[in-house]
């Protein structure tokens, strides 16, 4: 039991290099994009972002797939070779179809193997949040414009918010309180995409 563990931390350790390498060389060619499409055609920008993310984790994915079925085939894991990589899937994804297992030896491998996908696809969904939203706003898709407020007042009338005009386009939360009796932040939610 101990060996497996040891096993399968290693494998799980070099599959976190290898997301870690394709990490950064999409972070890369996020920023080199961002500066190259700025300008003219910014949701085609975004477009490529997002197909070139999704690209690039899909190929560190299967990637790492293959790296545990070359580890399931190196210590006899499996008992058909053939099978190695469709036993890696399926397990790296959690689907757990149960139809093959690994060698008895080797079965708590497919446990480490779920629980290394889970830990990487969970980093793929973080990073596809962050590079989408940077090259987003890098792009100015994601601008988000200052409306003009106004609060109601007795009487149906709207009057324009004294602490708003004072501070048109910036963000300003002050904490003092507002002559109303609530702070301006709280009457102005952030507006939701």
């Amino acid at each position: 039991m101990q060996l497996e563990l040891l096993y399968g931390i290693i494998i799980s350790l070099v599959n976190v290099v290898i997301q870690s390498i394709a990490s950064v060389l999409l972070v890369r060619a996020m920023l080199a994009l961002g500066k190259r499409v700025r300008i003219r055609h910014p949701m085609r920008g975004l477009l490529l972002g997002m197909a070139l993310t999704g690209a690039i984790l899909t190929f560190a994915h299967l990637l790492e797939v293959g790296v545990w079925a070359l580890s399931y085939i190196s210590v006899d894991g499996v008992t058909n070779d053939k099978d190695a990589y469709y036993l890696a899937f399926v397990n790296f994804t959690t689907l757990g179809y149960g139809d093959l297992l690994p060698a008895p030896r080797w079965r708590l491998l497919g446990p480490v193997t779920a629980a290394n996908g889970m830990l990487l696809f969970g980093w793929s969904t973080a990073l596809i949040f962050a590079v989408l939203t940077r090259l987003s706003e890098a792009l100015g898709v994601h601008h988000v414009s200052v409306r003009h407020r106004s609060t109601p007042h007795a009487g149906g009338h709207h009057a324009q918010d004294p602490q708003d005009t004072a501070h048109a386009g910036t963000e300003h939360h002050s904490s003092a309180p507002h002559p109303a009796g609530h702070r301006a932040a709280d009457r102005h939610p952030p507006e939701k995409l």
